[in-house]
């Protein structure tokens, strides 16, 4: 069975009132176990579960560290494309949006990893704008052998690709595609993808299948949080991340939980998650699936990242450019696909790190190795 025939299961209604009806009983149930299933997901994201994040937090520690060690490990996004194809109510990269388009040509692409190279890093985000035209095979099939000689990990963050595609980027040195549905709820999907490929909802749902059956080493997916109601999409990742472990064991996993940020076109959340909410679902994760990697970008505040540090997080990006040639070139900010939050350069963030007792990976990862 796929996994969109199993979310065809479930009742977006059903599964809402599902978690808000949960208990603190429900939650003390859950707490009690050392394996928990999808329900008692369901209880320690709900509202009846705030008042034991203390403890969740204090256990999802314990449970990071066994199987993590008292690590962070660091990456940069590199946004190679603002261009796109699409009409997405809420991204500054939208096709309507008047803003500037930059792609990246093969002597602005050694500027950028000339400077990200210098800040330090070895793992590497490429992220584009969907435009298959413009920024599609061919390009990747350029710029791939330049980055990958030059980076230990690689990771892929544009639109979904074939699975004869992720086979041919996986022997250019592909390591990593991150994948996200943006929201699991079909009605919601079609409201904000007005215009464009990416309005194919089971397209993008069935991405992570395509690139486990193609192979790759890891494979990250979520929810853009606040799109839908937060508790119910973030529930459907839980499920999507079970059903993917046990169809692609070979394969890697992570989560990442990004919050509306603001951009061009004023876009308003229909949800907006608390800080407390954010802890609550970063702790849930890391019990639900103590193996899974979880990630937190700069989109949060310096604020939240350092106290977020020992709660369950194993990956963080820093210094982030949102904006194609944002790494050489500082003096323009017109052409960012959103704010963002951090903006500490890398090596304070390894300071705050290191002063919170993990130490900072920067490689984590060599295909030479194995």
């Amino acid at each position: 069975m796929s996994f969109a025939k199993q979310l065809a299961q479930y009742d977006n209604a059903a599964v809402h009132l599902a978690i808000n009806s949960k208990t603190t009983v429900d939650v003390e149930r859950a707490l009690a176990k050392d394996k928990l299933d999808l329900d008692d997901f369901q209880a320690l994201i709900s509202p009846a579960a705030e008042g034991y994040i203390e403890e969740m937090a204090q256990r999802s520690m314990r449970l990071t560290q066994q199987r993590f060690g008292k690590t962070q490990q660091f990456y940069i996004p590199l946004y190679l494309s603002n261009m796109c194809s699409n009409i997405c109510d809420y991204c500054g990269f939208s096709m309507g949006n008047k803003i500037r388009r930059l792609t990246l040509d093969m002597e602005e692409l050694e500027a950028e990893l000339d400077a990200i190279k210098q800040l330090g890093f070895d793992h590497i985000l490429l992220v584009t704008g969907e435009s298959e035209r413009k920024v599609g095979m061919d390009y990747f099939r350029l710029v791939m052998p330049k980055i990958k000689a030059r980076f230990s990990h690689v990771s892929m963050e544009v639109q979904p690709l074939d699975q004869a595609e992720y086979e041919e980027l996986i022997s250019l040195g592909l390591d990593a595609v991150m994948v996200y549905q943006e929201t699991y709820n079909r009605h919601r999907y079609a409201e904000v993808h007005p215009k464009g490929r990416k309005r194919n909802f089971d397209y993008r749902l069935a991405t992570p299948e395509r690139l486990g059956d193609a192979g790759i080493r890891k494979m990250g997916i979520g929810a853009l949080i606040g799109l839908d109601e937060w508790r119910s999409d973030c529930f459907y990742v839980a499920a999507h991340l079970q059903y993917l472990e046990r169809k692609y064991w070979k394969s890697k996993f992570s989560i990442s939980f990004p919050r509306l940020r603001p951009c061009e076109g004023g876009f308003q959340p229909k949800s907006v998650m608390s800080d407390k909410q954010l802890v609550q679902l970063i702790c849930a994760y890391r019990l639900f699936n103590p193996d899974v990697e979880l990630s937190l970008s700069t989109r949060e505040s310096e604020h939240f990242r350092n106290h977020a540090i020992p709660l369950g997080i194993t990956s963080m990006s820093a210094f982030s450019s949102t904006q194609p040639g944002g790494y050489a070139d500082t003096s323009e900010k017109a052409l960012e696909q959103f704010e963002i939050s951090d903006d500490r350069r890398p090596e304070v963030v390894a300071e705050a790190v290191t002063n919170a007792g993990y130490q900072v990976v920067w490689k984590d990862w060599d295909r030479a190795l194995g």
